[in-house]
């Protein structure tokens, strides 16, 4: 599929964060990615059409709040396909995520290397719910066959009019929250005798290592450009922008290899929050 039409970098993420069609949208995602990568596509063009508060969905699955996901032991099958439809649902909202970052931040002042970064997670995401939805399929299941919850794209978009602000909720407490969980995601995997999910899950693990690398990146760089410190400034705005506290245990190494320091999220813990 190519979209040679596609007017600019904005305008290509635009169209993949609307489409409805899955197997679209991350084509197109991963399109734009090359094709900005390759450097034949502008940031801006004044063709690029209107950005949605919601990306596109398929009618399926049905949005239900977190408290009405069901919670299934990895011991069945049943079990592991509604944890891979949960993934694949967090996968997919982190496709359309990335992408926001690059469409709604498009005139920010910053280097065309941030948004190298972020098409590189889009990218990778896209690939992400490939990889699960496969395996889903492989199972007999599909993604839309079980309800999932909103909570990401809320989450997200309470910061949509400041950019420190998203870099603190999506890469530095969503998707560092992988890391926190998946690790026993992969072993509970291998003790059920499922090594296939747990390569998929292993990709994953993987990839996220650099996303959440790449947020702390560019937070820090926000937090420099404006003299701010990063640590004070990060509890800051999850104060402000994120409900709860962010749950232990804390994968501390895999954090702190992405540039993700405890002084960043120890004193946001439910114990710590008076």
């Amino acid at each position: 599929m190519t979209h040679s039409h596609v007017p600019s970098l904005r305008g290509g993420a635009i169209l993949a964060i609307r489409s409805t069609d899955l197997d679209e949208k991350t084509a197109l995602a991963q399109e734009a990615a090359v094709r900005w990568h390759d450097r034949k596509l502008s940031l801006r063009s004044p063709l690029d059409g209107p950005l949605p508060d919601r990306p596109g969905r398929p009618e399926r699955p049905e949005l239900v709040p977190p408290t009405q996901v069901e919670k299934r032991s990895l011991h069945t099958v049943k079990g592991r396909i509604a944890l891979l439809h949960s993934i694949a649902h967090i996968e997919l909202n982190a496709v359309d995520l990335a992408l926001d970052i690059v469409a709604r931040f498009a005139t920010e002042p910053v280097p065309n290397s941030f948004f190298d970064g972020w098409m590189q997670v889009a990218y990778e995401e896209a690939k992400h719910f490939r990889l699960v939805r496969q395996r889903l399929r492989d199972l007999g299941a599909d993604y839309g066959d079980l309800p999932a919850h909103d909570g990401l794209w809320q989450a997200a978009h309470t910061t949509k009019n400041d950019l420190t602000a998203r870099l603190a909720v999506v890469p530095l407490i969503l998707e560092a929250r992988g890391l926190d969980v998946t690790p026993s995601l992969q072993a509970k995997m291998r003790e059920t005798g499922d090594l296939e999910s747990a390569a998929v899950l292993d990709v994953i693990y993987n990839d996220e290592k650099g996303h959440v690398a790449i947020g702390a990146k560019w937070f820090r760089f926000l937090c420099a450009r404006e003299k701010r410190d990063p640590a004070r400034t990060f509890h800051e705005l999850v104060r402000s922008n994120f409900r709860g506290p962010l749950k232990p245990p804390f994968n501390d190494l895999a954090r702190a290899e992405a540039g993700l320091t405890p002084s960043f999220y120890r004193s946001l813990t439910s114990t710590s929050r008076g």
